[in-house]
């Protein structure tokens, strides 16, 4: 039985026959005004139509007409039907002529044929596809949500198209900066003013959702936007960049919802490529804590950049096969398969495995970014972090010098300045740490690199904010004055690649976080931004209730990145290197001991009584919180 498939192509395959002997005898027709056509005329118009019809045949077949669908007729296809009739006229003219050398065909038709040919296989396609897209469109138009379009380029006239063939929405306008095209109009819907006018024709027009279509679009602008619709309270949908794009197909269900990352973020610095490639191209490159939020995002960027080798250090073996997987993958999507990744489980205090992976690799570079970094989770757990952050460090630093290691990085942290919590202690000891070593060696260059939260990372405020929201609230707050600094994960990774690059030794690199964010303020927007409202005294009928929790252990109002005055500028705008106090190995080296011996006797009252006196900043925000040592007591 034929399918409903090739019944359609048949019934085109008619059409496109039918309208050959359509065109020559129209043509003969009008050459003589409409008048009968003379029977000098009539053999020479039988012979040239039956030579048309086996010539169209084969040239239809031949460059393969009815592989397109009607209704989604494209340039491509065009271009087919215009071959097809060219090779086919020139085909049927030269048997007419050359071969038979008939007479009695006026030169007229010779030129009326062919355009008659072309406009009824090109003009019913196309009105074809503009009534089904229209028919879509147009069929419960009162149901639709209207929809107001911000960016009149490529990427706007491509998703208008997709909205007019159907779905649920209905674009009622569009805004453009570019003021050339104000007043225009692209597939009926007009350009009606800049993105500037955003909230007067929200207003006007009664709009429900706004669509940001500008791939390109600059920090900035989506910020500006997203600001807008969030004091609206209307749901924006945004196109990702061209870099997020899975592919090149733009339509409405390439579209995202709007999310805090999208205000938060600012414009990206264009990297340096030398100071991204030095410690990368061509070396060995290992990666602790490779499957976590910073650990993964660094190795997504160092695999571009074409290292020797990358070797995926992680204690989790589902973290480490996940990371492992989705490079694999990456390499595969960019045509890279020469490129070896390493994945290995294990532990950064293990010390004598780390040695022999370094030398048995024989590691240029290591990025050191496995820690315990939750702030009431290490409060709950001293022991353990202080081995997993402190010794952790320490051991893995001198694996890397008798290893030989050029170059060690450690990701720091924002609460590693005045800590008031174990979790900053422990990492700024590990700063005093490697400052220490990096005195004592001439072969492994140590830096360090701080800076604040990263936005969406494990264990971060948002996730935690969006799965409230989503479960119908309350979201908590620990106080309604708590500040954070944040980041993108790509933007931070990126930074620390480059400020790797720029490590004299011993060097504690800032990042530029901006400005610090009220967590409180954050709620708001983020549950602004998924359409819903807060609820409190001024509206009792709101969607989500806000709830002040109280701080938790360890936690602080604000954090800073320096702890004193001193830092200079780098040759990236956003990287400063803070000059600030170090102590000596000699010194250091006991105190280590000492905070060894106190670990190994699980003793936590000694173990922040050490940390008290080698941070010097230290300023615990709570009593010990131990679990296990509370739970003794």
């Amino acid at each position: 039985m034929m399918s409903p498939n090739w019944k359609s192509r048949w019934l085109v395959f008619c059409h496109d026959l039918l309208w050959v002997p359509v065109s020559v005898v129209f043509s003969f027709w009008l050459r003589f005004n409409f008048d009968p056509i003379p029977t000098v005329h009539f053999k020479g118009m039988l012979l040239l139509l039956t030579c048309a019809l086996l010539m169209q045949i084969m040239s239809y077949v031949y460059f393969k007409l009815y592989r397109g669908v009607w209704h989604y007729v494209s340039l491509m296809d065009m271009t087919r039907i215009v071959h097809s009739v060219f090779f086919g006229v020139l085909a049927t003219f030269i048997l007419v002529f050359v071969l038979t050398r008939l007479e009695g065909v006026p030169r007229s038709v010779l030129l009326l044929y062919p355009l008659f040919l072309m406009i009824g296989l090109v003009v019913p396609r196309i009105f074809y596809r503009w009534l089904k897209d229209r028919r879509g469109h147009l069929l419960n138009v009162e149901n639709k949500t209207p929809v107001l379009l911000i960016g009149a380029g490529r990427a706007g006239d491509l998703l208008l198209r997709d909205m007019l063939k159907g779905g649920d929405y209905e674009p009622v306008g569009i805004l453009d900066d570019d003021t050339l095209s104000h007043g225009k109009e692209i597939h009926g819907v007009r350009v009606l003013g800049s993105s500037r006018d955003l909230e007067l024709f929200v207003h006007k027009m009664d709009v429900k959702m706004v669509m940001l279509a500008i791939p390109t679009a600059s920090q900035s602008l989506r910020n500006k936007i997203v600001s807008a619709c969030s004091r609206l309270h209307v749901r924006l949908l945004i196109l990702p960049s061209l870099q997020q794009l899975e592919s090149d197909v733009v339509n409405v269900s390439n579209l995202r919802e709007a999310c805090i990352e999208d205000l938060l973020g600012r414009d990206i610095v264009v990297p340096d490529h030398s100071l991204l490639c030095a410690c990368i191209t061509n070396k060995v490159v290992l990666v602790t804590g490779a499957g976590g939020s910073i650990g993964s995002e660094l190795c997504r960027q160092i695999i571009l950049h074409r290292p020797k080798q990358l070797i995926l250090f992680e204690l989790n073996e589902f973290s480490l096969y996940q990371v492992e997987r989705e490079l694999t993958q990456l390499l595969l999507s960019k045509g890279m398969h020469d490129y070896d990744i390493i994945p290995i489980l294990g532990s950064v205090t293990n010390q004598k495995r780390f040695t022999l992976i370094c030398k048995t690799f024989a590691v240029n570079t290591v990025y050191h970014a496995a820690a315990y970094k939750h702030v009431p989770l290490v409060e709950w757990n001293v022991i353990e972090a202080v081995s997993n952050n402190v010794f952790g460090t320490l051991r893995i630093a001198q694996a890397a010098i008798a290893a030989c290691v050029d170059t060690f990085i450690l990701v720091s942290t924002d609460k590693a300045v005045r800590p008031t919590n174990v979790m900053g202690t422990t990492k700024r000891l590990a700063e005093l740490i490697l400052q220490a070593l990096n005195l004592q060696s001439n072969v492994t260059r140590f830096c360090m690199v701080r800076f604040g939260n990263v936005l969406g990372s494990s264990g971060s405020v948002i996730p935690l904010f969006r799965d409230q929201i989503k479960a119908g609230g309350p979201v908590t707050v620990t106080h309604a004055d708590v500040t954070r600094y944040f980041m993108t994960i790509p933007e931070a990774a990126q930074l620390v690649l480059q400020a790797s690059s720029m490590g004299k030794g011993g060097d504690v690199f800032v990042l530029d976080m901006g400005e610090p964010v009220r967590i409180i303020d954050l709620a708001h927007k983020m549950i602004h931004l998924s359409g819903l409202s807060v609820k409190n005294k001024a509206n009792p009928e709101g969607d989500i209730e806000i709830v002040v929790s109280g701080l938790r252990p360890g936690e602080k109002l604000y954090e800073e990145l320096l702890i004193g005055d001193c830092v200079e500028e780098t040759q990236h705008p956003l990287v400063m290197r803070a000059n600030e106090i170090l102590i000596e190995w000699e010194v250091l080296d006991k105190i280590l001991n000492q905070l060894s011996m106190a670990l190994d006797q699980a003793d936590v009252l000694q173990v922040r009584q050490i940390l008290l006196e080698v941070v010097s900043e230290y300023q615990p925000q709570c009593d010990i919180q131990d679990l296990v040592w509370k739970a003794q007591q």
